[in-house]
Protein backbone atom coordinates (compact mmCIF):
# COMPACT_ATOMS: atom_id res chain seq x y z
CA UNK A 1 0.00 0.00 0.00
CA UNK A 2 1.51 3.59 -0.89
CA UNK A 3 1.37 6.59 1.05
CA UNK A 4 -1.38 7.77 -1.06
CA UNK A 5 -3.30 4.95 -0.83
CA UNK A 6 -3.28 4.94 3.12
CA UNK A 7 -6.57 7.44 3.38
CA UNK A 8 -8.65 5.06 4.77
CA UNK A 9 -7.30 0.90 4.93
CA UNK A 10 -6.52 -0.36 8.21
CA UNK A 11 -6.36 0.62 12.21
CA UNK A 12 -4.25 3.84 13.00
CA UNK A 13 -0.86 1.98 13.96
CA UNK A 14 -1.02 -0.41 10.45
CA UNK A 15 -1.21 3.05 8.96
CA UNK A 16 1.05 4.42 10.93
CA UNK A 17 3.60 1.42 9.80
CA UNK A 18 2.65 1.84 6.07
CA UNK A 19 3.69 5.23 6.30
CA UNK A 20 6.77 5.10 8.36
CA UNK A 21 7.89 1.77 5.54
CA UNK A 22 7.27 4.41 2.71
CA UNK A 23 9.29 7.23 4.47
CA UNK A 24 6.39 9.34 4.04
CA UNK A 25 5.57 13.56 4.64
CA UNK A 26 2.13 14.58 5.44
CA UNK A 27 -0.30 14.46 8.11
CA UNK A 28 -3.06 11.31 9.20
CA UNK A 29 -5.70 12.49 10.71
CA UNK A 30 -7.86 10.10 12.81
CA UNK A 31 -10.75 10.79 15.29
CA UNK A 32 -9.22 11.82 17.90
CA UNK A 33 -5.60 13.36 16.60
CA UNK A 34 -3.46 14.15 14.02
CA UNK A 35 0.12 12.89 13.35
CA UNK A 36 2.61 14.74 11.16
CA UNK A 37 5.71 12.31 9.47
CA UNK A 38 8.59 13.45 7.79
CA UNK A 39 10.27 10.66 5.99
CA UNK A 40 8.80 8.44 8.08
CA UNK A 41 9.37 9.98 11.39
CA UNK A 42 6.31 11.17 13.64
CA UNK A 43 7.58 15.04 13.75
CA UNK A 44 4.52 16.15 15.69
CA UNK A 45 0.82 15.15 16.89
CA UNK A 46 -2.12 16.93 18.01
CA UNK A 47 -5.14 15.70 19.97
CA UNK A 48 -8.33 18.07 21.10
CA UNK A 49 -7.65 15.68 24.31
CA UNK A 50 -4.74 16.75 25.16
CA UNK A 51 -2.75 20.52 25.98
CA UNK A 52 -0.47 21.68 22.86
CA UNK A 53 2.75 22.49 23.36
CA UNK A 54 2.10 26.41 23.63
CA UNK A 55 -0.30 25.69 25.98
CA UNK A 56 2.07 23.68 28.55
CA UNK A 57 5.16 26.23 27.74
CA UNK A 58 3.08 28.89 28.88
CA UNK A 59 1.18 27.79 31.95
CA UNK A 60 4.46 26.16 33.16
CA UNK A 61 6.25 29.24 33.30
CA UNK A 62 9.02 27.85 30.86
CA UNK A 63 7.67 30.92 28.54
CA UNK A 64 6.04 33.87 28.30
CA UNK A 65 2.85 34.00 26.55
CA UNK A 66 4.03 37.09 24.30
CA UNK A 67 7.05 35.02 23.11
CA UNK A 68 5.37 31.82 22.43
CA UNK A 69 2.99 34.37 20.07
CA UNK A 70 5.98 36.21 18.83
CA UNK A 71 7.75 32.98 17.57
CA UNK A 72 4.32 31.55 16.16
CA UNK A 73 4.09 35.17 14.20
CA UNK A 74 7.26 35.39 13.08
CA UNK A 75 8.27 31.83 12.24
CA UNK A 76 4.94 30.18 11.36
CA UNK A 77 4.49 30.58 7.67
CA UNK A 78 8.00 29.27 7.60
CA UNK A 79 7.50 26.63 10.21
CA UNK A 80 10.10 27.10 12.45
CA UNK A 81 8.34 28.09 15.53
CA UNK A 82 10.47 25.78 17.31
CA UNK A 83 13.83 26.76 15.13
CA UNK A 84 12.68 30.65 16.47
CA UNK A 85 12.26 29.74 20.30
CA UNK A 86 15.43 28.72 20.12
CA UNK A 87 17.63 31.10 18.44
CA UNK A 88 15.47 34.10 20.03
CA UNK A 89 16.99 32.73 23.08
CA UNK A 90 13.42 31.84 24.80
CA UNK A 91 14.11 28.48 25.48
CA UNK A 92 17.16 26.49 25.01
CA UNK A 93 17.32 23.04 22.72
CA UNK A 94 17.05 20.91 25.36
CA UNK A 95 14.20 22.45 27.05
CA UNK A 96 12.35 22.79 23.64
CA UNK A 97 12.93 19.07 23.27
CA UNK A 98 11.89 17.92 26.15
CA UNK A 99 8.55 19.82 26.76
CA UNK A 100 8.09 18.77 22.69
CA UNK A 101 8.09 15.05 23.18
CA UNK A 102 6.13 15.55 26.20
CA UNK A 103 3.47 16.86 24.44
CA UNK A 104 3.71 14.91 21.08
CA UNK A 105 3.38 11.42 23.48
CA UNK A 106 0.23 12.65 25.34
CA UNK A 107 -1.17 13.65 21.58
CA UNK A 108 -0.42 10.17 20.11
CA UNK A 109 -1.64 8.04 23.10
CA UNK A 110 -5.30 9.82 22.49
CA UNK A 111 -5.02 9.88 18.95
CA UNK A 112 -4.50 5.97 18.63
CA UNK A 113 -6.41 5.18 22.39
CA UNK A 114 -9.46 6.65 20.26
CA UNK A 115 -8.47 6.46 17.15
CA UNK A 116 -11.91 4.33 15.38
CA UNK A 117 -11.74 3.70 11.47
CA UNK A 118 -12.17 7.07 9.88
CA UNK A 119 -8.45 7.84 8.53
CA UNK A 120 -7.35 10.46 6.21
CA UNK A 121 -4.19 11.30 5.27
CA UNK A 122 -2.25 14.33 3.30
CA UNK A 123 0.72 13.96 2.11
CA UNK A 124 2.68 16.82 2.02
CA UNK A 125 1.23 18.58 5.00
CA UNK A 126 3.47 20.10 7.46
CA UNK A 127 3.11 21.47 10.90
CA UNK A 128 4.28 24.88 11.53
CA UNK A 129 6.14 24.25 14.97
CA UNK A 130 8.43 22.62 12.58
CA UNK A 131 10.53 19.30 13.14
CA UNK A 132 12.36 19.69 16.75
CA UNK A 133 13.07 15.82 17.14
CA UNK A 134 11.38 13.13 14.93
CA UNK A 135 10.34 10.29 16.80
CA UNK A 136 10.28 6.61 14.75
CA UNK A 137 6.53 5.43 14.63
CA UNK A 138 7.59 2.39 16.17
CA UNK A 139 8.68 4.49 19.73
CA UNK A 140 5.40 6.51 19.12
CA UNK A 141 3.24 2.96 19.25
CA UNK A 142 5.57 1.38 21.51
CA UNK A 143 5.18 4.34 23.93
CA UNK A 144 1.35 4.44 23.42
CA UNK A 145 1.18 0.88 24.73
CA UNK A 146 2.67 1.12 27.27
CA UNK A 147 1.07 3.88 28.54
CA UNK A 148 -2.23 2.00 28.08
CA UNK A 149 -1.48 -1.03 29.88
CA UNK A 150 -0.11 1.05 32.89
CA UNK A 151 -3.55 3.09 32.96
CA UNK A 152 -5.47 0.04 32.51
CA UNK A 153 -3.78 -1.76 35.44
CA UNK A 154 -4.77 1.32 37.82
CA UNK A 155 -8.24 1.32 36.22
CA UNK A 156 -9.56 -0.42 33.66
CA UNK A 157 -12.37 2.20 32.43
CA UNK A 158 -11.12 4.75 29.56
CA UNK A 159 -13.96 7.12 29.69
CA UNK A 160 -12.06 8.95 33.07
CA UNK A 161 -9.89 9.97 30.44
CA UNK A 162 -11.78 12.22 27.89
CA UNK A 163 -14.90 12.65 29.80
CA UNK A 164 -15.80 15.35 32.43
CA UNK A 165 -15.37 14.16 35.71
CA UNK A 166 -17.26 14.63 39.11
CA UNK A 167 -16.12 13.70 42.48
CA UNK A 168 -18.03 11.76 45.92
CA UNK A 169 -19.29 14.28 48.14
CA UNK A 170 -16.63 12.86 51.40
CA UNK A 171 -13.79 13.17 48.78
CA UNK A 172 -11.02 14.95 50.74
CA UNK A 173 -8.03 16.83 48.35
CA UNK A 174 -6.02 17.02 51.59
CA UNK A 175 -6.04 14.17 52.88
CA UNK A 176 -4.06 12.66 49.61
CA UNK A 177 -0.44 12.81 47.65
CA UNK A 178 -0.02 16.55 46.78
CA UNK A 179 -0.04 15.74 43.18
CA UNK A 180 -3.33 13.75 43.92
CA UNK A 181 -5.06 16.21 46.31
CA UNK A 182 -4.05 18.79 43.25
CA UNK A 183 -5.62 17.03 40.32
CA UNK A 184 -8.69 16.27 42.54
CA UNK A 185 -9.45 19.84 43.87
CA UNK A 186 -9.98 20.64 39.43
CA UNK A 187 -12.32 17.67 39.25
CA UNK A 188 -15.64 19.83 39.05
CA UNK A 189 -18.37 17.89 37.21
CA UNK A 190 -17.65 20.03 33.68
CA UNK A 191 -13.79 19.78 33.76
CA UNK A 192 -11.61 17.11 31.15
CA UNK A 193 -8.64 15.42 32.17
CA UNK A 194 -7.27 17.13 29.74
CA UNK A 195 -8.65 20.77 30.91
CA UNK A 196 -7.26 19.54 34.71
CA UNK A 197 -3.63 18.86 33.72
CA UNK A 198 -3.84 22.19 31.30
CA UNK A 199 -4.65 24.16 34.49
CA UNK A 200 -2.23 21.96 36.49
CA UNK A 201 0.52 22.67 33.68
CA UNK A 202 1.11 19.51 34.22
CA UNK A 203 1.40 16.67 31.02
CA UNK A 204 -1.59 14.79 30.46
CA UNK A 205 -0.31 11.37 30.94
CA UNK A 206 0.83 12.14 34.67
CA UNK A 207 -2.35 13.69 35.08
CA UNK A 208 -4.23 10.56 34.19
CA UNK A 209 -1.86 8.18 36.58
CA UNK A 210 -3.70 10.30 39.61
CA UNK A 211 -7.36 10.42 37.89
CA UNK A 212 -7.25 6.93 37.21
CA UNK A 213 -5.94 5.96 40.54
CA UNK A 214 -8.52 8.50 42.00
CA UNK A 215 -11.08 6.54 40.19
CA UNK A 216 -9.67 2.69 41.29
CA UNK A 217 -10.12 4.05 45.24
CA UNK A 218 -13.90 5.49 44.36
CA UNK A 219 -13.27 9.00 44.53
CA UNK A 220 -13.88 10.63 41.31
CA UNK A 221 -16.03 8.92 38.30
CA UNK A 222 -17.25 10.49 34.64
CA UNK A 223 -19.92 13.06 35.18
CA UNK A 224 -23.66 11.80 34.43
CA UNK A 225 -24.58 12.91 31.07
CA UNK A 226 -27.33 16.17 31.37
CA UNK A 227 -30.79 14.91 31.33
CA UNK A 228 -33.00 15.66 27.78
CA UNK A 229 -35.93 17.38 28.81
CA UNK A 230 -38.56 16.43 25.82
CA UNK A 231 -40.17 19.14 24.43
CA UNK A 232 -43.86 18.90 24.75
CA UNK A 233 -45.79 17.58 22.16
CA UNK A 234 -42.52 16.50 20.13
CA UNK A 235 -42.78 13.29 18.22
CA UNK A 236 -46.93 13.38 17.90
CA UNK A 237 -48.81 12.94 15.04
CA UNK A 238 -51.67 15.19 15.65
CA UNK A 239 -50.73 18.44 15.45
CA UNK A 240 -52.73 21.06 15.39
CA UNK A 241 -54.01 23.17 11.91
CA UNK A 242 -53.09 26.37 11.72
CA UNK A 243 -55.19 29.40 12.38
CA UNK A 244 -56.04 30.12 8.74
CA UNK A 245 -57.57 33.55 9.60
CA UNK A 246 -54.74 34.70 11.87
CA UNK A 247 -52.35 33.98 8.75
CA UNK A 248 -54.37 35.58 6.32
CA UNK A 249 -54.70 38.79 8.07
CA UNK A 250 -50.54 38.75 8.45
CA UNK A 251 -50.37 38.11 5.14
CA UNK A 252 -52.92 41.00 3.59
CA UNK A 253 -50.69 43.30 6.03
CA UNK A 254 -47.50 42.46 4.90
CA UNK A 255 -48.95 43.12 1.49
CA UNK A 256 -50.29 46.49 2.68
CA UNK A 257 -46.98 47.00 3.61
Amino acid sequence: MTAAAARADGSAPEVLDTLAADRATGALTTRSGIFYLAAGHVVHAESAHSPDLGDLLTRSGALAPAGWWEAVERAGARQRVGRQLVDSGRLTTGALELAHLGALFDAAYFALAHDGTALRFRPGVAHWLGAVRPVPVATVLRESYRRRALLDRIWPDPAVDTAPLTRTPDADPGALPPRRGRALALVDGGRTAAQIASALAHRTFHTLVELRRLAADGLVAPAPAPPVHPVPGAGRADWDEPDTALLRRLLDALEAL
